[in-house]
């Protein structure tokens, strides 16, 4: 095998780690939270644990398709999950934890899917699109801080399940 890609397998197994373990940790920090829990506000501010998991479901759906793969949800399903939105105060804007969560496990398999088919060619090609506005954003760039980006706020679920009042899910 190539040099390349030999690299190219290990880099994307790195990504394929990153992805795993952000779909374990996520479901272990909302274990047992209610929809009243997942709902609590953050003070002195900052977005509840709904919002936080509607987002990460968001950002996976909206990278699905740069990596071959149907996002899960129907469109703008999500829009209020969207970066950038403010955070999500009014329970009649929340879907349901369950439901979201019912979503995060395929969306998770299809990012491991879409993954698992990545080469070189396909790391070196331009984005399509740039959460920095970066003009040489690739798709080896925009998935190294999708994942800086899903690990970030499922640690934020992790201390949200404490505000919630619920014990810790990772020793």
């Amino acid at each position: 095998m190539a040099a390349a890609a030999v690299e190219t397998l290990s880099e994307v197994g790195v990504y394929r780690h990153q992805a795993g373990m952000i779909r374990q940790v996520l479901r272990m920090n909302v274990d047992g939270i209610t929809q009243e829990e997942c709902l609590i506000q953050p003070e002195p501010g900052g977005s509840c644990l709904n919002w936080g998991v509607g987002h990460l479901l968001w950002v996976y759906d909206t990278m699905l398709p740069m990596l071959g793969q149907t996002p899960v949800m129907e469109e703008g399903a999500l829009k209020r999950y969207a970066r950038g939105t403010p955070p999500l105060e009014d329970p009649a804007e929340a879907l349901e934890l369950r439901d979201l969560l019912t979503a995060w496990d395929p969306a998770a398999e299809r990012v491991d899917a879409g993954l698992a088919g990545l080469t070189a060619e396909v790391l070196d090609r331009p984005a399509p699109h740039s959460p920095g506005n970066n003009p040489n954003e690739t798709v080896r760039s925009l998935l190294t801080t999708v994942f800086f980006h899903q690990g970030y706020h499922t640690g934020q679920a992790g201390l949200l399940r404490r505000i919630a009042g619920k014990a810790g899910a990772i020793a």
